[in-house]
């Protein structure tokens, strides 16, 4: 029994398709696999493997070379924050702390009510010019306070996810790690 809808398997098909060699595919993929189930199951990357003819130890070294891909479901929501240098310098660790505070939860975890799961990067979000940064649901969020951070907060925890399912982190590896 497939994993995939067909619609994502159609969707793996045409992307094996537009590139001369099937492994070029393996990102958008990938993308597809974790837009419909909200991360990167076993299943999913072993038919992102038969699919795109590659095995399936191809497929799982690229997803976990990747920290934008999930092995597990999380909250609603998904924030991310910078604590590279840029950020670092400007404040990230202050950000870190209250968010810690704020959701009740450490790096890598999921509130208790399932609205967020967030993480700190040591991987730059490249967004210098505004530090500190982080995202919430792919959406760059700059020049960071306490009080911003709970005014963004508030702003989107009654909100549905946008596009599918949001997702933990890969939790084999340090927060950033590959």
């Amino acid at each position: 029994m497939s994993a995939l809808t067909p619609k994502t398997r159609a969707e793996i098909q045409r992307q094996r398709d537009r590139y001369p060699q099937a492994r070029s595919a393996v990102l958008p993929s990938l993308w597809a696999v974790q837009h419909q189930l909200g991360y990167l199951s076993p299943e999913g990357m072993s038919e992102v493997a038969e699919l795109l003819r590659l095995t399936p130890s191809e497929v799982e070294a690229v997803a976990s070379f990747y920290s934008m891909y999930f092995d597990h479901p999380g909250g609603r929501h998904h924030v991310l924050v910078c604590v590279n240098v840029s950020c670092a310098l400007r404040g990230a660790e202050e950000i870190v702390s209250h968010l810690e505070r704020r959701l009740g939860c450490p790096s890598g975890g999921t509130t208790e009510d399932g609205a967020f799961t967030w993480e700190q990067t040591v991987e730059c979000l490249g967004a210098c010019g505004g530090a500190p940064a982080m995202q919430v649901d792919n959406h760059f969020q700059e020049n960071l306070t306490p009080e911003r951070v709970d005014a963004i907060l508030d702003g989107v925890r009654g909100d549905a996810a946008p596009e599918g399912p949001q997702l933990r982190p890969r939790s084999s590896a340090a927060p950033g790690a590959s």
